[in-house]
């Protein structure tokens, strides 16, 4: 019998795993929420989902970030949520406090991962807008399909990830990036549904 060495994980599933616990974290604070109960609930969903993509633009037209994944410009979804703001008559919100902030190229491959990955599970959360009358034109537009498909984007996004060099250092990197967006998207979401402090009238 010839044994045949074991192929090692490959980062992307490597990186499923890892985050596997604030990802469940996160899913939990958002039902929670009950972002489409309401369309102030879901205004309220949109303005997280806002200031976490205003918060990755700059990678996404980082030039090191480029040279890797070729049309990663086309990929940021910031200017879609703002749109959705507008729509829904919403202010967009004052920056929260603990934004990423010059990370290194590994980092930043870990939190690209999770904004990515998110667009597969936007194909449920645009079904649920379609009840609030919103659509990928209107609303929901950074919930609507990415051009290309999103199974084709998620693939070509992940095999590029999953066949990069990286050195016991960068790997740890782009874990810790990973672990991080999962935990600062699910603190712009608490500060999101945060109550606004009552005006006293006098």
């Amino acid at each position: 019998m010839t044994l045949h060495p074991t192929r090692p994980t490959p980062r992307s599933q490597r990186l499923n795993q890892i985050t596997h616990a604030p990802h469940e974290q996160l899913d939990k604070a958002v039902k929670a929420n009950a972002p489409f109960a309401t369309l102030a609930n879901y205004a309220r969903f949109v303005v997280a989902q806002y200031g976490f993509q205003t918060e990755l633009k700059a990678l996404y037209s980082d030039p090191r970030l480029a040279e890797i994944f070729a049309d990663l410009p086309q990929r940021c979804r910031a200017e879609q949520a703002k749109a959705d703001l507008n729509d829904l008559d919403t202010a967009l919100p004052d920056p929260v406090a603990g934004a990423l902030v010059d990370p290194s190229t590994a980092q930043a491959l870990g939190w690209l991962f999770v904004s990515e990955g998110s667009k597969l599970g936007a194909a449920f959360l645009i079904k649920r807008a379609v009840a609030l009358n919103l659509s990928d034109t209107f609303g929901a537009r950074h919930l609507g399909e990415p051009v290309g498909g999103r199974a084709e984007g998620w693939k070509s996004f992940v095999h590029i990830l999953d066949n990069l060099q990286l050195s016991a250092l960068e790997e740890s990197q782009v874990e810790q990036g990973a672990i991080d967006a999962f935990e600062r998207f699910n603190v712009l979401l608490q500060k999101a549904y945060t109550p606004l402090p009552k005006v006293e009238v006098a």
